[in-house]
């Protein structure tokens, strides 16, 4: 089969190449472009049906070209939307909002969203919307459906400190959400009814599911799995959690993804064959009251990228059942993209639809010629060996684009996948029933221990393996040429069977050298000495390279956010994440580092660098600034620069 066998790649790959065309001319206006569309339908529509062309090229590169437009469109015009959340507050007094949610417990508050209905200024009310990501310290809790008067107006969210740093702003703004605010309790609830209490059933049952879990499952870490792993509620999981699994490479567990739903519908699928021996019309009943079922189990888990991936394949898989059909695996993967590309063209920037689609198509691309290299004669070890070329499957195809983002690589991924899913599919095994079932008292409590040791079992694995050997490698630095090059030599793997094996061997030759030429270019670019200089809020640090030593002076600065401010920089300008500390004397009104004759004197702002002479300055707040230096004394007034010498 070629790439024609599946025209919704084909259509996936146009479309999605409008989206990106959009964010090259993110001015562009969506009114334009749609004019620009109906030219090109009007012309589409003349090639098609005028017998004097007789090219089918004209015709399919209209037909592309529509494509490529729509996906430019409904780029545009999500963007227009999601600008307006972004009101200017101006002289306001205050504002009326909605809660969205229940509250999410916090270390000294409360979190909450609050959607924004209408504004008081100075010339009086206006309606607007807006989301507030909200802090309060009221005695009592919020609940969803409740209006709310705050007095004082939201503050923007602040875009990254430093360069590389976790950009907290635009992971909002892909929620919609541009503000954030602390309240106390400065607030005042309005005994007003909900506008609609069907928006809020989703939320009223997931937080129902929420205090069972609290009730009956009782260790702290267990209910914290509890909560990611059947509610998709990563919000409660701990730092250790979190590390722990992604030390192991099963972190996919705590979130609830295509995996989960494969499970619940494979479990919702068991009684299957009952419903066949009672005839056709009982079984169809069936699989549509599945398909409802996991449609509810979606919206509950807040409908993440990889859920919604999952439940749009399972839906078309289901349907193609229930008419006999088998349609391509690859035709339904596209489509559920393209899907979920039109209802939120921004989400192809989305990791966790990266990484969902990657897996996926991994799983079915790979896994085959994975499993033709061994046919185990052992049932079990059959099993086991399926399980392992998935995981080896997705693994390969992913982790490409997690080392490219995150720089590290779970060394006993495949062990621990091997242990930890088939307890994961367990476990979901007994907490649906749980859920549904834990308001009967005996039963509640017998489900909900039974989850508790296992998830008790789950975490200890998941501990032991982190605490192997080299568990984790990290400082691993892939560029976007490599990255792309490892994908380029897994699609030449996959199709090495059936395509023109000569073609492919100089596809591959040419890759390799493109990420040769990618990586000399970077060294020769790279310089051998350079000075980074972070501060915020009186809080600074100093990182030098002076050829291959790298070391890094800390004054104040909080060692819980060197992982997602300092240390993506350094990752990124290949240096040492853990660099040697930089001792400096304090005196009066300077510190003084001996070994590489640097003062900084903190009450003036300013760094001298003796010996160093510096011939670059690029500010961090003013990235595409740069220029030539005179002197050896520098201001460092800004939130920080790199120097390169």
């Amino acid at each position: 089969m070629t790439f024609a066998d599946f025209p919704f790649l084909r259509y996936l790959f146009f479309f999605a190449l409008g989206i990106l065309l959009s964010t090259i001319i993110p001015e562009a206006q969506p009114q334009l472009v749609l004019a620009i569309l109906a030219v090109l339908w009007i012309f589409y529509v003349i090639f098609l049906n005028g017998p004097v062309f007789s090219s089918l090229l004209p015709i399919s590169f209209l037909a592309y070209s529509l494509l490529i437009g729509l996906g430019a469109f409904v780029s545009l015009l999500s963007n227009q939307t999601a600008q307006e959340g972004e009101i200017s507050w101006g002289e306001g007094q205050g504002y009326l909002a909605e809660v969205q949610r229940y509250d999410l417990p916090k270390a000294n508050s409360s979190e909450n969203l609050l959607a924004v209905f209408a504004t008081k200024g100075e010339q009086g009310w206006s309606s607007q919307k807006a989301l507030v990501l909200v802090y309060h310290q009221m005695g009592q809790a919020l609940y969803p459906g409740q209006v709310i008067w705050v007095p004082t107006n939201p503050e923007p969210l602040a875009p990254p400190s430093f360069p590389d740093e976790f950009n907290y702003k635009r992971f909002l703004a892909a929620k919609g959400i541009h503000f954030r605010q602390f309240l106390g309790k400065k607030l005042l609830v309005i005994p007003l009814k909900p506008s609609n209490e069907l928006n809020f059933a989703m939320e009223h049952l997931r937080y129902y599911f929420a205090g069972m879990i609290d009730q009956y499952v009782q260790g702290p870490e267990s209910k914290q799995i509890a909560l990611a792993l059947l509610l998709g509620q990563k919000e409660s999981l701990g730092k250790e959690v979190k590390q722990a699994y992604s030390a192991t490479g099963t972190q996919h567990i705590l979130a609830v993804s295509g995996l989960h739903v494969g499970i619940i519908y494979s479990i919702l699928l068991l009684p299957l064959s009952f419903f066949k021996q009672k005839g056709q019309a009982l079984q169809k009943s069936y699989l549509i009251l599945v398909l409802g079922l996991i449609w509810i189990y979606a919206l509950m888990t807040g409908f993440s990228p990889s859920v919604v991936r999952a439940v749009v394949m399972f839906s078309l898989v289901t349907l193609g059942q229930m008419r006999k059909r088998k349609p391509s695996i690859w035709n339904i993967l596209a489509f559920s993209a393209l899907l979920l590309l039109v209802l939120d063209p921004a989400i192809q920037t989305d990791l966790g639809f990266q990484l969902s689609y990657l897996a996926v198509a991994g799983i079915v691309g790979l896994q085959p010629i994975l499993l033709r290299m061994w046919a185990p004669s052992n049932r079990v070890l059959d099993y086991f060996w399926q399980m392992a070329t998935v995981t080896l499957a997705a693994q390969l195809i992913t982790s490409p684009l997690t080392v490219h983002y995150f720089h590290t690589f779970p060394t006993y991924f495949l062990v621990a996948n091997l242990l930890i899913v088939p307890l994961s599919y367990i476990i979901l095994c007994l907490g649906v029933p749980f859920l549904l079932f834990a308001w009967i008292p005996f039963l509640g409590s017998f489900l909900g221990a039974s989850v508790d040791f296992l998830l008790f079992i789950q975490n200890e694995i998941t501990y032991t393996l982190q605490e192997l050997p080299a568990a984790l490698w990290q400082g691993i630095h892939l560029s976007l040429a490599g990255m792309l090059a490892i994908w380029g030599i897994l699609w030449i793997w996959g199709n090495w069977e059936l395509g023109n094996r000569k073609i492919l061997v100089h596809i591959g030759y040419g890759l390799c050298l493109i990420w040769a030429i990618s990586n000399l270019w970077t060294e020769v670019r790279r310089p051998s000495q350079e000075l980074y200089f972070f501060a915020k809020d009186q809080q600074r640090i100093l990182d030098l390279r002076l050829g291959e030593h790298h070391l890094s002076w800390n004054q104040d600065f909080p060692v819980a956010q060197l992982s997602y401010s300092i240390l993506p920089n350094r990752l990124a300008g290949q240096r040492n994440p853990v660099p040697m500390p930089l001792k400096g004397i304090i005196s009066e009104d300077s510190i003084w580092f001996p070994g590489i004759h640097v003062a900084f004197f903190p009450t003036q702002n300013r760094l001298d660098l003796g010996l160093l002479q510096p011939k670059e300055r690029i500010d961090f707040s003013q990235i595409n600034l740069s220029g030539s230096l005179q002197g050896d004394s520098i201001g460092t007034g800004s939130s920080g620069f790199r120097v390169i010498f």
